[in-house]
Parts: C-alpha cells; structure tokens; sequence
C-alpha cells in the first residue's frame, strides 16, 4: 500500500509526538548547531533515543489498529546548513535510512517522510524566501529525499506563503505525494499575515501535483480551532484540504514559548479532548504530537479515535 493509499482509504492516521524537546529533557541530547537533530544518526546514544521514542509511538499505532507515520529529523538538514557542517549530503540518505530500519522492524503499517523546514525563522517569518528563490533553494533537498526513497514529503511549520509555494513546486516536480504544513496563528492566518484559505488557493492553482493536503504543526488544538473558525476559513479550500496536525500541549502563543525553560503542558486527557473537538470544524485525518506531548498524550489520542 502506497502512502496516497492509506490516506485516501483510512479515517485515521496517527503520526509521531514530540521527538527534538524529549531529547533534550529526557534524553539530555545535544544538537548540532548546524543541521541539528539530523547529526544524531551518527552516534548511538541518538540512535538509541530515536529508537526508542519512535518505538513508544509505533507500539501506540499497533496497539489501536492506526497506520502510523513519521518523518526524518532533517527540518534544518537544507544544503546552505549542510555545507556549514561537519556533515555531507549523505546525511539526507542516513536518516532515511536509519527511519526505514525501524519501520522494517516495527511490524507496522508505517510510512516514512522527508521533513522539510523553511530556510529562516518558522515562528517569526524572518528570512522568508521569495517564491523563486524558495523554489531553487528548496529544489535540492526535495531531489535527494527522492533519491533517498521516501514515501512523501512533508514541509513542516512553514510560515510564508511565497517560501511554501516555492517549495511546493520542487516538491511538485518529484512527482512524489507532499504535504504543506503552515505556522497558524490564532487569527487564522500564517505568520506573514496570510489567510489559510488563501494560502490553500494559491499554492493548489500554482502546482501541477498538488500537496495531498495541507497541515499545521507545533501549534495547540485550541488556536487551531479557532483560527479555522474565522469567517474568511469557513469554506471549500479548508474543508476539503485541510486535513492534519502535530499539536503542541500548552495553547501559550510561538513567541511565549519559543526558548521556555520549563515544558509547558496539559493532561493527554485535556489534550485529546481539544484535539478531537476539531473535528467540529474540519474532518483532520492525520494526527500527531508536537512540543510537551509523550507516549500518554499519543495513546489517548489514539484510544479516543
């Protein structure tokens, strides 16, 4: 089964919770200044992390009969910070395969995804790409993930229409399946200020292969909610295309948690809860974990759906 398959023929799809912020409480793991988490497949105390914190997730799937999907640890793996590394473009190739290990291991209907992240700041929009130069820079890191293998594409907290548009056309041109996931605000709008349905519109007129759908990440349920429920949201191009997300816990604003000491959380109750209450607004298929969220936060999700 392909990863078009399982999306077009399962209600539910559960993805990964958080990994980056876990390493680093749980784990006491360092990144790379450069490409980050993506170095940690070269040492076995990273690998054995991964392991394990993939491995809680996918016990999770299995357990409630979801289809499970992760993505590689490569959001700032791009050329630019490649080349700035200690590391070479084999490090696309590495975690891809180090990904695949573990899903020929898990016994799971699992797939796996290149993560993709936006040159600059994802929470800020600060060194947002024009649309062109988005698309030549982004071209690259879309051609060895195509190489590497992967069942999709996946762009994650992505704050600027004309950087994700661009990616969106070297995401096109793979002819792979890809998803777009935005950086949502609470008033229903991407960091620089454009609407989501907008958003929607423009990158599904301007692609040949349009994303499979699109998504939010790091982002709590709460201001999901609401920024869907804005009236300029409340039409075809949402309901029909929007279809994910890897929430956080905490419903605190990107710039009043972005570089918290302390974690910021909520009960897995409270946070399956708000997670299942949007499908009030939009039908989500793809539900997954980001910042504050564990094993518990995943398993009652899953139980509940």
């Amino acid at each position: 089964m392909t990863f078009v398959e399982c999306f077009n023929q399962h209600e539910n799809i559960l993805m990964e919770g958080a990994l980056g912020e876990r390493l680093k409480r749980e784990y006491h793991i360092s990144f790379d200044d450069n490409v980050a988490m993506a170095s940690l497949v070269y040492s076995q105390a990273g690998r054995n992390a991964l392991s394990e914190l993939w491995g809680g997730y996918i016990d999770i799937a299995k357990r409630f009969n979801l289809p499970f999907v992760a993505t590689t640890p490569t959001r700032r793996a791009n050329r630019e910070r490649i080349a700035s590394s200690d590391f070479s473009k084999k490090i696309i190739s590495d975690n891809v395969d180090f990904l695949r290990e573990i899903q020929k291991k898990s016994g799971a209907k699992m797939f796996v995804g290149g993560l993709m992240g936006c040159k600059g700041d994802a929470y800020t929009a600060d060194g947002a790409l024009p649309e062109k130069e988005a698309y030549d820079f982004h071209k690259w890191t879309c051609g060895h993930f195509l190489d590497a293998g992967v069942d999709f594409l996946y762009a994650g907290i992505m704050p600027s229409l004309f950087e994700a548009a661009g990616l969106a056309k070297a995401a096109d041109e793979t002819n792979l399946p890809y998803i777009i996931s935005f950086t949502i605000q609470k008033n229903g709008k991407l960091i620089d200020g454009t609407k989501i349905s907008d958003a929607i519109t423009y990158i599904d007129e301007n692609t040949r292969n349009k994303p499979l759908c699109y998504m939010t990440n790091c982002v709590h349920p709460k201001i999901l909610f609401e920024a869907l429920s804005q009236p300029f949201n409340q039409n075809a191009a949402v309901q029909k295309r929007f279809r994910g997300i890897q929430a956080n816990t905490s419903p605190l604003s990107y710039a009043e948690l972005d570089g918290s000491v302390d974690l910021k959380t909520s009960s897995p109750k409270d946070f399956a809860d708000d997670m299942i209450h949007l499908s009030e607004i939009v039908p989500i298929k793809i539900w997954g974990g980001c910042c504050g969220t564990d094993d518990r936060h995943i398993e009652c999700l899953a139980e509940k759906l």
